[in-house]
C-alpha cells in the first residue's frame, strides 16, 4: 500500500509474544477485524487500511528471535473514529488490558 505524500508513516509493527491474546485483545478494544498472516517464521496480523487506503496501517508481529515487547518502545497514537475515546478506553480492561496513563488533550 503506498503511503499518502503527506502522511510520514508508512507502516508500525507492535511486537508480541502471545498473538491470539494480543488480536482478541485489540479486535475488542478499537472494534475491528485483524487479518492474520504467517510469512514463514513471522506471525502477523495486520490492521484494517482506513479512508479507502489513505491512512497509515500496522501489524502485529510475533517472532521468537526479533521482535520483544518493551514498556520502553515506540509509542504510537491510534484513533477514535467515532471521535469517542472514552467509548475505546472503556473496552480496554474488560479486554485484559490496563491504561497506564489517564486521558489527556495533546493540543
Amino acid at each position: 500500500m503506498p503511503t499518502p505524500p503527506n502522511n510520514a508513516v508508512g507502516w508500525f509493527e507492535i511486537p508480541v509474544t502471545d498473538m491470539e491474546r494480543a488480536m482478541k485483545f485489540y479486535e475488542a478494544v478499537l472494534d475491528l477485524k485483524l487479518e492474520r498472516h504467517q510469512m514463514g517464521p513471522l506471525d502477523m496480523a495486520w490492521f484494517p487500511s482506513v479512508n479507502n487506503g489513505k491512512g497509515t496501517s500496522g501489524s502485529l508481529v510475533l517472532h521468537k528471535d526479533f521482535y520483544k515487547p518493551s514498556q520502553d518502545g515506540v509509542l504510537i497514537y491510534f484513533t477514535a473514529h467515532s471521535g469517542n475515546l472514552d467509548n475505546k478506553l472503556s473496552r480496554v480492561e474488560p479486554a485484559g488490558g490496563k491504561v497506564v496513563m489517564p486521558r489527556k488533550l495533546i493540543s
